[in-house]
């Protein structure tokens, strides 16, 4: 749950991303030059969290990939066809600086992890994959859960049977 009077929508041409500022140029430049584009194209779905005031708090955006079976570590691939494989990636997630420290990454990113959850009961992938901009953002996934992808330390991943037992309602 978002804190009262935030919302959560997908991302609109109207919507005022040239404001947004989460510390990380790259990502800025994402939401602010590309995101809209890459949506209308339907390369990808962004997600924008605005505060009370109307301000974009923060923002994930998901796309659909394949990796090859050998890129996964082998506990993961050991039983999978030798083959490129369907994966979800974490493209992008960033949080206001004016926002952080609120919680508001673990939020979006619980948020983000439940609609891969979902659209997976529809479209099958074998893991949530992201890449990590720094040290800071590495440790905050690898709190819930992401992994190393062998020789590549700044990609995680997680594996989809542990993302459905981590929203699985028991």
């Amino acid at each position: 749950m978002f804190p009262a009077g935030f919302s959560l929508e997908s991302l609109q041409r109207r919507h005022p991303r040239s404001a947004f500022d989460c510390g990380h140029s790259e990502v800025n430049d994402w939401l602010r030059t590309k995101a809209v584009q890459n949506q209308e194209k339907r390369l990808s779905a962004t997600k924008v969290l605005f505060d009370r005031e109307g301000g974009i708090a923060g923002f994930y955006t998901l796309v659909t990939s394949q990796v090859d079976f050998g890129d996964l570590p082998s506990e993961l691939a050991r039983k999978l066809p030798r083959r490129a494989l369907p994966v979800t990636i974490l493209e992008w997630l960033g949080v206001s600086t004016v926002r952080q420290g609120q919680k508001l990454g673990d939020l979006l990113l619980a948020q983000s992890l439940r609609d891969c959850h979902e659209a997976g009961q529809t479209f099958a992938f074998v893991a949530v994959i992201l890449d990590c901009v720094d040290e800071r953002a590495k440790a905050f996934y690898q709190r819930w859960d992401f992994a190393e992808l062998p020789g590549s330390p700044f990609r995680l991943f997680l594996r989809s049977q542990t993302l459905s037992a981590l929203l699985t309602p028991r």
